[in-house]
């Protein structure tokens, strides 16, 4: 079976709720003195930003950064593949703030780079899966076999940790082929590999196309839970134009709870980029869109970060405290009240 490659688009389901979303806790409430040292008042002139993001439905809350601002707001949304490339713009000044993966920012943050992460953007979509007709019932049974991964992704972290808990050894036990996400629903498809671990839309692609099933869902509180991207900007936005970030992580806010109150919107937004409308709904289940960073998050970003380390992913365990400005957040709370 030829299996086309789709772009990544996801959707969650879920509303915020007095300052919450599904699955995201609230943030702990910083001492109001430190959030008035470290916020300032949204700008009352009309919003003018760049912002990075992908064309994934999980990560196409930008898209609606306009909308929610109103006023005249203008906002020039950059779409982006790699996640360090985002990055790179937003250090370069490029981009006055972008969307990239927790494991991005804890990299940036070990080699000294000044960003900070300042509203969460999204959590889970991954799965772990096999063949649709495969012997393996349990991650036990992947013993002896071939899996696909990619290499010094969210995805890989997940995917030791399950051979771990497992009670197998990645490098002994199992097969590991590094095989690009585009292409291992083929892979599984024609016995090329065993099963694969990756973010949505493949997972409900196999089971919508009949060639794979979900075998688990890689999600552990007492590891990485289900922590996957934020927003970011950098350490020189926040001291030069602390309004506009304020301005961004209150239309963020504003455009999740925008999305999460009518999916079919959000649906109809991702799937203008190219992915089928009924996977979305499917992969739909799998996905969390959030804002809200919790000390639980903060840990989960510090197990991360050990794992990292581990990996040989990075050279050493960056502040992950200092990794997060968390001012901007509670002042929107604040504000929203």
């Amino acid at each position: 079976m030829k299996i086309g490659k789709k772009v990544i688009s996801l959707v969650l389901i879920g509303v915020l709720l007095g300052g919450l979303c599904t699955g995201c806790s609230q943030t702990k409430a910083q001492p109001k003195e430190q959030i008035k040292e470290q916020t300032a008042e949204p700008s009352k002139e009309p919003v003018k930003a760049v912002v990075g993001t992908w064309k994934t439905a999980q990560t196409l809350t930008p898209y609606f950064y306009e909308e929610a601002l109103g006023d005249g707001a203008a906002i020039e949304v950059k779409p982006f593949t790699n996640p360090g490339d985002q990055k790179t713009a937003l250090l370069a000044g490029s981009l006055d703030m972008t969307g990239t993966t927790i494991p991005t920012a804890i990299t940036a943050a070990s080699k000294g780079e000044p960003v900070k992460v300042v509203v969460s953007l999204c959590n889970k979509c991954s799965a772990l899966v096999v063949g649709a007709d495969s012997d393996i019932q349990t991650e036990a049974d992947l013993k002896g076999k071939t899996i696909a991964y990619v290499p010094g992704t969210m995805h890989h972290v997940l995917l030791l940790d399950v051979l771990k808990r497992a009670g197998l050894d990645p490098d002994k036990d199992v097969t590991l082929v590094r095989i690009d996400f585009f292409d291992m629903g083929q892979a599984l498809s024609d016995g090329t590999i065993d099963a694969f671990l990756s973010g949505e839309p493949y997972p409900s692609q196999a089971v919508q196309d009949g060639y794979g099933r979900i075998l688990s869902y890689p999600y552990f509180d007492d590891s990485i839970g289900t922590i996957n991207a934020g927003m970011i900007v950098t350490e020189d936005t926040i001291k030069k134009n602390p309004g506009l970030v304020q301005n961004l992580v209150n239309a963020h806010i504003k455009a999740t709870e925008m999305m999460n109150s009518d999916a079919d919107m959000w649906l109809d937004k991702a799937a203008s980029f190219g992915t089928d409308k009924a996977l979305l709904e499917v992969s739909a289940e799998n996905i969390e869109l959030c804002w809200d960073i919790d000390e639980q998050y903060i840990q989960n970003t510090k197990n991360l970060a050990q794992q990292m380390l581990e990996l040989g992913m990075i050279d050493s365990v960056p502040d992950i405290d200092a990794m997060f400005d968390l001012s901007f957040l509670e002042q929107a709370k604040e504000d929203l009240k």
